[in-house]
């Protein structure tokens, strides 16, 4: 890729992948430089630096997250498909999280754009903008907690290798002592095939929403 066709975005989302590979540390304009098979100088025409380069990895991240204003769908399900959409991008990329607690996320036009589109949802659901904006932060980090808690093996562990991993986790589970753990122990069965992480994410998207449909049944 030379300089005169490198664009922002795809400074952006080879940063990224970067990251999602080896970490955010191993983000530097040098570095990325070296991948994309460019001077250090092609990039600062994009990025001034290193805190303009990670701005702009989150503000291209968050680009499809949105509601959709040309719809009659009622909030809840607007307000799922963000929630969806939110969860989507942090499966795709698991350095998301570290990364938007490295930077101010509110000097990002996706995140403000994101941010707003669900504060006019939740006013519709009938909570205060400063409540609204409790509950869009109850929402980012219980998406951060859906992703980083899924099942199965954890990060690291080798395809080849995950079948050994869950035994191993079952053993210990099903060891425990049954007068203390006797859940824990049911528990282990769960262990014996792949988990189902459709029905997981489904399930736990379902949970968050019925937390705010809740609230704003309460306050209706």
């Amino acid at each position: 890729m030379t300089g005169d066709r490198l664009t922002k975005a795809a400074v952006a989302d080879r940063a990224l992948r970067l990251a999602d590979e080896e970490g955010l540390d191993a983000v530097t304009v040098r570095r990325l430089a070296k991948e994309l098979g460019v001077t250090p100088m092609a990039l600062y025409w994009h990025f001034k630096n290193k805190d303009e380069l990670l701005l702009g990895m989150v503000d291209h991240v968050l680009s499809t997250v949105r509601a959709d204003a040309n719809t009659d769908d009622p909030w809840q399900k607007r307000l799922r498909g963000v929630v969806e959409t939110v969860v989507g991008v942090m499966r795709a990329h698991p350095s998301l999280p570290i990364l938007m607690h490295a930077v101010d996320k509110t000097q990002t036009e996706s995140f403000n754009r994101a941010t707003n589109d669900t504060l006019t949802l939740l006013s519709h659901a009938g909570f205060t903008v400063e409540e609204g904006y409790w509950v869009a932060m109850y929402l980012l980090n219980g998406c951060i907690g859906i992703v980083s808690g899924q099942p199965g093996c954890p990060p690291g562990v080798p395809a080849d290798q995950e079948p050994e991993w869950r035994r191993q986790k079952r053993v210990h589970l099903e060891g425990m002592p049954a007068d203390r753990f006797p859940m824990m122990i049911e528990l282990a069965s769960s262990y014996r095939d792949e988990p189902d992480l459709d029905r997981y994410y489904s399930f736990a998207v379902d949970l968050l929403i019925a937390g705010v449909e809740a609230m704003a049944a309460g306050k209706r």
